[in-house]
């Protein structure tokens, strides 16, 4: 039985949210996969440290081409041991086998949670003084329930947009101000660009 504490929860939920993937490993259980760019291989070991329970050994690195691009990527790779915890949070997370915001997502948000999902995801334009929260291929549906629950939860009011490849929550100036006091200290020195300075 692998016990993790409150810090490691928030940070294990806002993986999941963000770049984490939760494969599955047999009937009840499922490992979680980090993958992080060449440049983000500090940020990868910062999460294995802080979710030691979960993990042994040492990470990866891989080279592939993209197959349209044909560029050269270059990441970081390291798999959690299989536990049956992480065989529940795959049930909540993916219940048809595809990454979902649960309906419940308030339950699973506090600011260290948050800041885990901003690092992955969030982006800030200096220009307009504004952020992003992508959330990726999700519905509309799913998005509503990301900005109400950061409404609810942190007095954040965000807006849902459309994007390429799904939805966004967009953050204005007070906003993104807003957010960033709520998840300031506990974001890494080196995502420090993705805050308003």
């Amino acid at each position: 039985m692998i016990f993790l504490t409150k810090e490691q929860k928030a940070i294990l939920f806002g993986t999941i949210l963000g770049d984490g993937y939760l494969q599955k490993t047999g009937e009840r259980n499922a490992r979680l996969r980090l993958e992080h760019g060449e440049k983000q291989k500090k940020y990868l070991l910062w999460k294995v440290e802080k979710l030691k329970p979960l993990f042994q050994g040492k990470p990866k690195y891989l080279e592939r081409i993209h197959p349209i691009t044909k560029r050269k990527y270059r990441y970081w790779r390291h798999q959690s041991q299989s536990t049956p915890y992480l065989g529940k949070l795959r049930r909540i997370f993916y219940p048809e086998g595809k990454k979902r915001i649960p309906q419940n997502l308030e339950k699973y948000l506090n600011p260290l949670t948050l800041a885990v999902w901003y690092m992955d995801d969030g982006y800030y334009y200096f220009k307009d003084k504004n952020s992003y929260l992508y959330l990726g291929n999700v519905t509309e549906e799913e998005g509503k329930v990301v900005v109400n629950s950061l409404q609810k939860k942190f007095n954040i009011l965000g807006r849902l947009k459309k994007k390429k490849k799904g939805y966004a929550v967009y953050f204005p100036v007070t906003e993104t101000r807003k957010l960033k006091e709520v998840i300031k200290e506990y974001i890494l020195p080196e995502f420090s660009y993705k805050l308003p300075p």
